[in-house]
């Protein structure tokens, strides 16, 4: 795995230097969008309507629209200097328990590894968590982004979820009023009795996506039909050598203008016959 983020996790007076990698993947079927009549895939093109031309990624900046058409412009070195703790630290707050947390909070899952000189601090980290029952609480700056974390244990790693802020959770008493229904003893006892048959331990092993295993097996069943489009590309000749291909150009053109020159020969031509037509 790649490493996406160094820096160190501060507790209390501690410092765990630590590396970053990402603990989820989604498993989706990616496709590439194609033109329909030519079967070419489409480009994305990041276009200035101002200078007419398309944009690299190197002239591209942040901007902030303060007012309408308005901007304040900021550099990669604007955001490395604010005054924060969590640039490069993972800055633990508080230890709660982890039922505390609604599960709404949680974005994605990341596992810390300790650098070779960090290893006994994140250890006892990782034991007082342990033995205590408890998640840390922290801060993290990722992804140009300062968001709130939780630090646990997640078999023999520490594992850090980020987290959202209070504000921007939507509230539930955003949404249209739900109809008061009135609930029948016998129709609660039957949900409840259905709850109960259907309740098991948790075993995320036996859950699959049965979409993407049917959508594999179509994908295969065209290829094995050989129903596959191959974009229309214009083969350009590739130049190996130099001379010859000075050569055959000079040659073309040559020959191009040797058919210019028979051509406005035979138009001098029919204009003196017709000139002297007219005279006769």
């Amino acid at each position: 795995m790649r490493t996406m983020w160094k820096g160190a996790i501060s507790f209390g007076l501690v410092n765990i230097p630590i590396k970053m990698y990402t603990a989820t993947e989604i498993k989706s079927i990616r496709f590439n969008y194609l033109h329909a009549e030519c079967k070419t895939p489409i480009k994305y093109e990041k276009v200035c309507p101002a200078c007419g031309r398309e944009v690299a990624n190197d002239e591209i900046v942040r901007g902030f629209e303060y007012e309408k058409g308005k901007y304040v412009v900021l550099m990669d070195e604007d955001l490395e200097h604010l005054p924060l703790n969590t640039l490069k630290t993972i800055d633990i707050l508080d230890f709660v328990d982890l039922e505390e947390i609604d599960p709404i909070y949680f974005i994605k899952s990341y596992f810390l590894v300790p650098e070779n000189f960090g290893q006994k601090a994140y250890k006892l980290l990782y034991r007082a968590l342990a033995e205590t029952g408890k998640i840390a609480v922290a801060k993290v700056f990722l992804r140009s982004k300062e968001s709130l974390a939780a630090l646990r244990i997640y078999e023999n790693v520490i594992l850090l979820h980020t987290m959202f802020f209070p504000n921007e959770i939507r509230a539930a008493g955003e949404l249209p009023d739900l109809e008061n229904v009135e609930l029948h003893d016998n129709e609660i006892k039957m949900a409840i009795s259905l709850v109960k048959n259907l309740s098991a331990s948790f075993e995320p092993e036996k859950y699959t996506s049965e979409y993407r295993q049917a959508l594999m097996e179509l994908i295969q069943a065209k290829i094995d039909r050989e129903e596959i489009s191959i974009p229309e590309r214009t083969e350009v000749p590739k130049v190996v050598d130099l001379m010859e291909a000075l050569k055959k150009s000079v040659e073309a053109a040559r020959q191009e203008n040797q058919a210019k020159g028979i051509t406005q020969k035979k138009v001098a031509k029919k204009k003196k016959t017709k000139r002297k037509r007219a005279t006769s």
